[in-house]
């Protein structure tokens, strides 16, 4: 059998400030266009992010992320994807719950319980992140002591068992190891994670997804700029195909569906 192809989260930025495309999409109209030419050229979800979470980021309120949200939210439920939230702010959580968002995308990993009996109740699949920094946005910092993978997997364990134990059902969760400045300042570390996806397939009945498009550790390994990162974060994307993981959240759509097409025809 086929081994299937993973789902493509495609990334819309509403801020100012990203790391890779600040700025470009924060006008709503902007932001429509961005999304219905990603939807155009592959992508299955529309991860929409009211805010940055790159250690540069500035501080982006709930209510001017609800309010980022809410300028462009009926035309983009009107597109034929999933609409998934990137927010790990408890406010906008509950406005994406209310407001029928597919998917949450925490990249804290649903860090706070008090909201556990709202996702309990709520139809919408949650994206469990890992990360060193247990809060808030990413921070220039080293990883922690010892292997990145025992780190990664205890989280994992943990998380798990705490949503589960909450009500919340093992096949809403999607993990999502972290990349870059999440699994700490050096390099190796995420480029060791993305060469052994495969354990968290092994270890954990749920699907796996994967972002390591346009980050600053591919740029580091390859030795290419920002605007030359693009057939890095391709290889990457691949890499991640090859062992399996359920979907890949990127900023480049069309390069990563066209590659997920060839691959599915030489695979039959």
């Amino acid at each position: 059998m086929a081994q299937p192809m993973p789902k493509i989260f495609g990334i819309v930025n509403i801020t100012n400030d990203s790391f890779s495309d600040g700025g470009q999409y924060l006008a709503p109209e902007k932001t429509i266009a961005h999304a219905q030419y990603l939807v155009d050229a592959g992508a299955a979800v529309l991860d929409i992010g009211p805010a940055s979470s790159h250690p540069d980021a500035g501080a982006v309120t709930p209510a001017e992320e609800i309010a980022r949200l809410q300028g462009v939210w009926a035309p983009l439920k009107a597109l034929p994807a999933s609409l998934s939230v990137d927010s790990f702010q408890l406010e906008t959580q509950r406005w994406a719950i209310a407001h029928g968002a597919d998917w949450l995308n925490d990249i804290n990993g649903f860090a706070e319980p008090s909201l556990y009996d709202e996702l309990a109740d709520a139809p919408c699949r949650l994206v469990v992140m890992h990360a060193i920094q247990s809060k808030g946005i990413a921070r220039r910092a080293p990883a922690p002591d010892g292997d990145i993978w025992d780190h990664i997997l205890r989280f994992f364990e943990t998380r798990l068992k705490a949503l589960e134990e909450a009500g919340i059902a093992r096949d809403r969760l999607v993990i999502d190891p972290g990349m870059g400045f999440f699994l700490g300042t050096d390099p190796q570390a995420s480029l060791r994670v993305l060469g052994g996806l495969a354990r968290l397939k092994q270890a954990f009945d749920a699907p796996v997804l994967i972002c390591a498009s346009r980050k600053s550790f591919l740029r580091a390994i390859a030795d290419v700029s920002l605007a030359e990162v693009g057939p890095v974060s391709l290889a990457a994307e691949l890499l991640a195909t090859a062992q399996g993981v359920d979907y890949i959240r990127t900023h480049e759509v069309a390069p990563l569906a066209q590659a997920l097409r060839l691959w599915g025809e030489a695979k039959k």
